[in-house]
């Protein structure tokens, strides 16, 4: 599935976009970390949860489930909030 990559991670994957594989969001994720070393610590904390910082819309809504199910034609779209003053 086509996922966007925010600028901030694209030192990962050397662009916008890139492909993942798997039938939920967490099977998917860990695909792109296969892909892209290290991605997936920025995205998932810990305790397996989504960061604070971090959105992921599969087809434009929002998917706070790492267990929610994927379509190969789903788009994933990740987005990291930004801070400052």
């Amino acid at each position: 599935m086509k996922v966007l990559i925010p600028s901030a991670l694209h030192s990962y994957t050397g662009g916008s976009k890139a492909e993942a594989d798997g039938s939920t969001l967490a099977a998917a994720l860990a695909d792109l970390d296969r892909r892209y070393p290290g991605i997936r610590f920025r995205m998932i904390d810990e305790q397996n949860r989504i960061r604070r910082h971090i959105r992921i819309f599969v087809d434009g809504v929002q998917v706070v489930d790492l267990a929610h199910p994927l379509d190969p034609r789903d788009e994933l779209i990740i987005v990291q909030a930004l801070s400052g003053g």
